[in-house]
């Protein structure tokens, strides 16, 4: 089956990209991982006038949504640039917002998301037992973002709250996701079983989301790969002659293009386990492009002075971000019924 963009879809990833391109954002991602925003925070809001947040907000909130195949195209674009800041949780954090049944917390955030004024994290704590919702044991961005959510459950119910302020960073793998420890106290938005669902609702627009970046990332990765050996010289011939690293690229583009009809596939049917299927799909597939690229590049692939290093670590972290690759088999394997 093809999954094919009209023309609007396809001028919009136009569009993105071609913003992107201009916007140097490997500048943009030294500059976040060290705790400079200014750059990073004009991306966003030249990201936010494309409408790309607004996709994840509802009409009634002053928004476009929610447009999950929309949105899955402008991830990947976001993920072809690694653009860094919290874009998954912001946009997650608008779907959990929109699913609360009370409105109130809805319609006092999601217009300032739509609009790129405000940007969010969103955090869940660990799950009771045998639960099989993903946890994400930090807060993302939280120094960046101004709505800083977190989710607690019991067995009894969850319980989503307006978190403070953040402490010190920890260590991060990929420079363009600052990683902090998650706040206890704040303001109560939401309690109840209802907010339980509305996580799990929103989970589903973190692992589509996910698998749309990790595609992107893994397709520039591949790019950046053939343009490499195509100048890279060994024996007087440029390496990518050699059949060996020709089959390796080919390799990787199999996996990548693979995963690209699932992750457009799961936009449309948004069940749980074609979401579960395309997450891990995209997100090992971009993974193991990225460990040919790095083979491939050598020594110079390891240095964070050069670009491609960027691409690399964030393949790696996007394999694990909201569902590990054995949570979204679990979920795959169960028909969608355990997630």
């Amino acid at each position: 089956m093809r999954f094919l963009l009209d023309a609007e879809q396809r001028a919009f990833a136009d569009s993105l990209n071609a913003l992107l391109t201009a916007a140097d954002t490997p500048s943009v991602v030294r500059d976040w991982s060290r705790g400079e925003r200014k750059s990073g925070r004009a991306l966003w809001s030249r990201i936010a006038e494309a409408g790309v947040f607004a996709l994840a907000v509802p009409e009634e909130c002053e928004g476009l949504g929610p447009r999950p195949v929309e949105l899955t195209v402008a991830f990947i674009e976001l993920g072809r640039h690694a653009v860094p800041g919290p874009l998954v949780e912001t946009t997650t954090a608008a779907a959990l917002l929109a699913e609360l049944p009370d409105p109130g917390p809805a319609k006092r955030f999601l217009p300032s998301l739509a609009t790129g004024e405000t940007m969010a994290t969103l955090t869940c704590t660990p799950p009771p037992a045998g639960h099989g919702k993903p946890t994400a044991p930090y807060a993302l961005d939280a120094d960046a973002a101004t709505i800083r959510l977190t989710v607690s459950e019991s067995a009894a119910a969850a319980e989503l709250r307006l978190a403070p302020p953040p402490g010190r960073p920890l260590p991060s793998l990929d420079p363009g996701r600052r990683l902090f420890g998650v706040p206890s106290g704040g303001e109560v938005l939401a309690v109840g079983p209802q907010v339980g669902v509305a996580v799990g609702r929103a989970v589903l627009r973190a692992r589509l989301a996910t698998a749309a970046q990790a595609l992107g990332v893994g397709l520039a990765l591949l790019d950046r790969s053939v343009a490499y050996v195509r100048q890279r010289k060994q024996f007087g011939v440029p390496i990518g002659s050699f059949q060996a690293v020709k089959h390796q690229l080919a390799d990787a583009e199999l996996g990548l293009e693979f995963a690209r009809p699932l992750v457009h596939g799961a936009a449309l049917t948004m069940d749980p386990a074609d979401v579960a299927a395309a997450k891990v799909t995209a997100c090992e597939a971009a993974h193991a492009t990225a460990r040919t690229a790095l083979q491939l590049h050598g020594a110079i692939g390891y240095t964070a002075e050069y670009d491609l290093s960027l691409w690399l670590t964030k393949a790696r972290a996007l394999r694990t971000a909201w569902g590990t690759p054995d949570e979204c088999r679990t979920v795959v394997l169960s028909g969608g019924r355990r997630w």
